[in-house]
């Protein structure tokens, strides 16, 4: 507990205010004021919440953890096995995949215990899928975890009851446009000793996705134990940039965990053993690629990083110790028109950013990406005297020399607007949160209705439509639509209190158009609190049930999550 209470209190609201994707010039909540300046223990401010959780367990000291010790694990690039036939073309041979879902241990830092986790192929993060836009391949998701779960279920949220069990998986890829029997749907999950096979088109342009679990009501604990991977798209158009690639591009899963004394995960749960369920988690361990603060040797060159951002709820706010820029090229869907420098870039759970750093100038020194005032990751760039730059090409050395000349094009890759005249179909869509007497958070929702209710948004088969995001609460909510991608029109802030009266929205501020980063196509979109969010979408790919649902895993799990069917196009003549 710091000794200045009003130092203690500044510092607690910016952190929060960064882990949930808030400015820290924005409005305090009676609700925030009242639990931030009781000053309680425990409440450290690596640890800050929205609502207080037990915390059965006692907690590894990180400060007695030196930083920047271990190496920065790439994760595997997955080969296929096999080929069989395509379940759309019988006569088409398509690459097969087999991974595997089973508990593991791993080594997440030098000094301490290795810890128990759950995830593909036997780590964490799970094997890098790299493929070709337009080979389609198949993946069979075997399911191989123990019969019970090793994290605190909550038996009280939709589809978690106890007539169900335990141990449930089913994989979702994040950005991926594929059938909906592929999706991931969350009711459509494995136990142990079952297998599923899933069909991935990829006739989507050259982007980062991810895959990572999507069980109903355990979607939090499954990617908490480490079920989530990369999935790289790769196309010509792509390839003609002559961007830094082998080990030149480096993908980065960024997370943030807690760990007991004995270094196993640790999940903080309310204090209602009957509702353990808690509205968010900020864990004060920052892993990348699963490792605690490591660290990444490079070369004095420009490097890509393909950055996705696994929290359960964490927002980030990164930038470079040494302040300089990050030469940002892509989004979610893919690249951006054209590279955007910036000092410091937000992130929310859900995104990728896809982002060029030059290093050429800095050689000899040590960069610390930086989360505000939180180590990340450390960058060792080599000094010069390390190798020549004169030996011939087909040696390391002239990897370097191409990579330390890469001039990034302009424009990257031609993003054409979607014009908001296309729109056939506008839809005014609220999100809301539930509280209790206490106002402390029952369960999320998304325009005030609950999984099992219909289903309300039907757009057809490739409509174009406007959502109208409209947020009244106090969280920032990442939004993520499966199956398709989309734009984001602009922001606009609005008065909260009469929404929630009668569901009228009074705008208070101008027309906000995307940052820069967000001008690309996107897949999740940040919708700020006290503010309408629109974005337009057009609903290519296949007709069938998907979900839509918010980014913030514990939010999703209670509620905050809806089924969207799209309609077959109406037949001509």
């Amino acid at each position: 507990m710091c000794a200045n209470p009003l130092f203690y209190f500044l510092l607690c609201f910016l952190f929060r205010c960064s882990a949930k994707g808030k400015g820290p010039f924005m409005s305090i909540s009676r609700r925030f004021f009242l639990q931030q300046s009781s000053l309680l223990a425990g409440a450290l401010i690596t640890h800050q919440h929205q609502h207080v959780a037990v915390r059965a367990k006692p907690e590894i000291d990180l400060a007695a953890l030196p930083k920047f010790v271990d190496a920065l694990p790439i994760p595997t690039v997955i080969r296929s096995t096999a080929t069989r036939p395509s379940p759309a073309n019988s006569a088409l041979q398509v690459p097969y995949y087999n991974v595997a879902l089973s508990a593991f241990e791993a080594q997440v830092h030098r000094d301490m215990k290795p810890t128990l986790m759950w995830g593909y192929g036997g780590a964490f993060p799970g094997p890098t899928f790299d493929v070709q836009s337009g080979q389609e391949i198949l993946v069979e998701w075997t399911n191989r975890l123990p019969e019970k779960h090793f994290l605190p279920i909550d038996h009280s949220l939709c589809g978690a009851g106890k007539d169900v069990p335990d141990v449930r998986a089913v994989v979702h890829l994040h950005g991926g446009r594929v059938p909906p029997d592929s999706d991931g749907y969350p009711e459509s999950w494995t136990v142990p000793g079952k297998s599923a096979v899933y069909r991935y088109p990829n006739k989507q342009d050259a982007a980062a996705l991810w895959y990572h679990d999507h069980a109903m009501g355990i979607n939090r604990l499954n990617v908490y134990a480490g079920m989530a991977g990369m999935y790289l798209v790769r196309d010509a158009a792509e390839a003609a940039l002559a961007l830094p690639s082998g080990e030149f591009e480096i993908p980065l899963v960024l997370c943030d965990r807690m760990f007991d004394k004995d270094s196993q995960l640790y999940y903080p749960v309310s204090d209602n053993p009957d509702a353990p369920w808690t509205p968010e988690l900020f864990g004060d361990a920052y892993l990348m690629n699963g490792k605690l603060l490591p660290h990444l040797d490079v070369w004095h060159c420009k490097y890509r990083f393909r950055l996705l951002n696994a929290s359960n709820a964490r927002f980030y706010r990164l930038a470079l110790s040494n302040k300089q820029k990050f030469h940002v090229i892509g989004s979610d869907q893919g690249l951006l028109d054209a590279s955007v420098a910036v000092a410091k870039f937000s992130i929310a759970p859900g995104e990728r950013i896809d982002f060029i750093v030059d290093f050429s100038e800095h050689a000899g020194e040590e960069i610390v990406l930086m989360d505000d005032f939180q180590p990340v990751m450390q960058f060792r760039v080599a000094n010069r005297a390390v190798v020549s730059l004169r030996e011939p090409i087909g040696t390391p050395a002239a990897d370097i020399r191409s990579a330390q000349f890469i001039n990034l094009p302009s424009p990257l890759r031609p993003v054409q607007r979607t014009p908001e005249s296309s729109a056939v179909k506008t839809r005014v869509l609220s999100l809301d949160e539930v509280d209790n007497l206490v106002q402390e958070p029952v369960r999320m929702e998304l325009d005030a209705k609950r999984w099992t209710d219909p289903v309300t948004e039907n757009p057809t088969l490739g409509s174009t439509e406007i959502w109208t995001l409209v947020n009244p609460t106090d969280d920032a909510h990442p939004i993520h639509l499966h199956l398709v991608r989309f734009q984001i029109l602009d922001r606009r802030r609005f008065e909260t209190s009469v929404w929630i009266g009668d569901r009228t929205l009074r705008f208070t501020g101008p027309v906000v158009p995307p940052e820069p980063l967000e001008a690309g196509w996107k897949d999740t979109v940040r919708a700020d609190p006290g503010m309408v969010t629109r974005i337009i979408v057009k609903f290519d790919g296949y007709p069938g049930r998907y979900v839509w649902h918010c980014h913030i895993l514990e939010h999703e799990d209670n509620e905050m999550m809806r089924p969207y069917d799209i309609l077959p196009a109406p037949t001509v003549g």
